[in-house]
């Protein structure tokens, strides 16, 4: 049985080659989380601010099959153009490479090509989570139980807004799998820097986060670990504002019979318009944010690497 092949991008393969650390990005912020030209240049942002930082990014995608850790600007450049792109999660890796589609991958599918590559530490804009009125749909991303079971860490804005954030945690405590804020007590919730819900432990620091994933793997403990950083407070959305606009958004997808995997990009372009592009810039900043503690954290976790 064989694995099917990994290409990196030249610039990831002479840093792995040089032993320089790397951070993952997912594809679906691309295809599925903005619209053109915001996507591309958001992304080529997040880019140079992990290279600042002293390490090189590595977006991942499938494309025409094939497995790609690190992108070029020019495949950059086009996924952010593409149609028919599919969004591509745990269940659907196997599809995509055996039927030679391309494919944008969610935090569980990066995760898993991240951890096939070696790669530790993972910024995206927020993680999936389980659905309001999950009771009954039982809509649960597969995103947490990645979480659960991939060595990879998370830098993110913490659990999309759109969610129920209450059930989301407990369903991560349930998992085994810690939630950090990065100099917050509390959960941000996306576009907001607060969510009413506690965080597992603080850290002040990428080098306090950098050693208790040290510990963490060093014991054998299977899994990742969120880390929670909230957007900028000269970015954050007004809470009021946003609850505003996704209760409009869900009554919309509600009536219009969205679901399933359409409905957090259905969500995020409604809130877009109902907030008057507002939401759009702070997707772009909080993706931003992360990029830059995403790209210290893995610095501090390879000079603490065995």
């Amino acid at each position: 049985m064989h694995a099917p092949t990994i290409d990196y991008s030249p610039a990831v393969a002479q840093a792995r080659l040089e032993g320089r650390p790397l951070v993952a990005l997912e594809s679906t912020i691309i295809t599925h989380g903005m619209p053109y030209p915001a996507n591309v240049e958001t992304a080529l942002r997040v880019e140079a601010i992990i290279r600042e930082g002293g390490a090189e990014p590595a977006t991942m995608a499938v494309i025409d099959g094939r497995i790609k850790v690190g992108l070029t600007t020019e495949a950059i450049t086009a996924l952010g153009q593409a149609r028919q792109v599919v969004k591509t999660s745990r269940r659907d890796l196997p599809f995509v490479i055996s039927q030679k589609l391309t494919g944008a991958t969610t935090v569980a599918a990066t995760m898993i090509l991240a951890q096939a590559a070696g790669i530790k530490i993972f910024v995206t804009g927020g993680i999936g989570g389980v659905h309001r009125g999950a009771q009954e749909s039982f809509d649960i991303s597969a995103d947490l139980q990645e979480l659960a079971q991939t060595d990879v860490a998370v830098v993110c804005a913490g659990v999309k807004s759109i969610l129920d954030i209450g059930l989301t945690l407990e369903y991560l405590e349930t998992l085994g799998v810690p939630v950090v804020g990065y100099q917050t007590n509390e959960l941000p919730a996306f576009y907001t820097r607060t969510s009413g819900f506690a965080v597992d432990y603080r850290c002040e620091s990428t080098a306090e986060i950098a050693a208790a994933l040290t510990a963490k793997w060093g014991l054998g403990l299977k899994g990742g670990m969120v880390v929670a950083n909230p957007i900028p407070a000269a970015h954050a959305l007004d809470p009021a504002l946003f609850a505003r606009a996704l209760d409009q958004a869900l009554t919309a997808a509600q009536s219009e019979g969205i679901r399933g995997k359409a409905i957090t990009p259905y969500l995020l372009a409604k809130i877009k318009d109902l907030t008057g592009g507002a939401s759009l810039e702070a997707n772009k900043q909080l993706i931003l944010s992360n990029a830059r503690v995403g790209a210290q954290l893995a610095v501090d976790f390879m000079r603490l690497a065995p």
